[in-house]
């Protein structure tokens, strides 16, 4: 299970100077030679989270040459990778296979969050009903380790888990909100708003700021973060790309 120590919000914003928000254009990066360096695998220029956690791939920058051959090590030839953040053009011999526009949103200090008195604490012992839930909404990626990453929470009705959100990556400073799932017979009961601040309200307790990302495409799910504080950070592109079929 996934614990947090509180830090009193006073002290924090007293103390700190806010975060270096540059961290978020590459935040997988970020994640993988900090909080998630346990998940990591790969080298200086790129690194991975197993295979069982999640797709996501974090590179040292788009603009360092040596990454792509350090991709090809990390894949191998002819593999399937996640490159988000990258908006591009690809090298000799790759080749696109998805491509998806997205959006970064970053809380304003208005985002303090709420606990929600009906959310249950979910982890290992949830993680099928987890994997359920994420199949049926398809909020994003989800593996049966993604849980590990950080806090979940959820809404079970009559034994059921029928609304979920959690924490996803982890830049330095800043906590992903991720995987909000409401299904469908239970929304427009504010359950997704709830588990969002929720989850954003123990975030905040660490002394981290929230983001998230979606879908360019959702726009009800972007105004409802837009309004419980959440604004435009940055537009970002989903891309998938096939490495090379074999050495040129």
């Amino acid at each position: 299970m996934f614990e947090f120590t509180p830090r009193p919000a006073a002290a924090h914003h007293a103390q700190e100077a806010p975060a270096d928000t540059s961290v978020l254009d590459s935040p997988a990066w970020s994640a993988l030679i900090g909080a998630h360096a346990r998940f990591a695998e790969g080298d200086e220029f790129v690194k991975r989270y197993a295979n069982d956690v999640s797709p996501f791939v974090g590179v040292v920058s788009w603009d360092e040459p040596r990454i792509w051959d350090s991709l090809i090590d990390l894949f191998g030839y002819g593999a399937d990778v996640s490159l988000s953040h990258f908006a591009g053009e690809l090298p000799a011999g790759w080749t696109e296979t998805s491509r998806g526009d997205g959006v970064q949103l970053l809380a304003t200090d208005r985002v303090t969050g709420e606990p929600f008195d009906e959310a249950i604490e979910l982890g290992a012992d949830d993680a099928e009903d987890m994997l359920a839930i994420v199949g049926r909404n398809r909020p994003g990626p989800f593996l049966p380790l993604t849980h590990e990453l950080g806090r979940y929470v959820g809404v079970r009705r009559e034994g059921r888990l029928v609304a979920m959100a959690g924490e996803r990556l982890h830049a330095d400073g800043f906590t992903e909100i991720s995987a909000v799932s409401v299904d469908d017979d239970f929304r427009r009961q504010g359950l997704a708003s709830a588990l969002t601040l929720d989850i954003a309200y123990g975030i905040r307790q660490r002394g981290d700021v929230p983001f998230l990302h979606a879908s360019g495409a959702n726009t009800s799910a972007i105004a409802t973060y837009e309004k419980l504080g959440f604004r435009l950070r940055r537009k970002v592109t989903f891309l998938r790309a096939r490495t090379p079929e074999r050495a040129s």
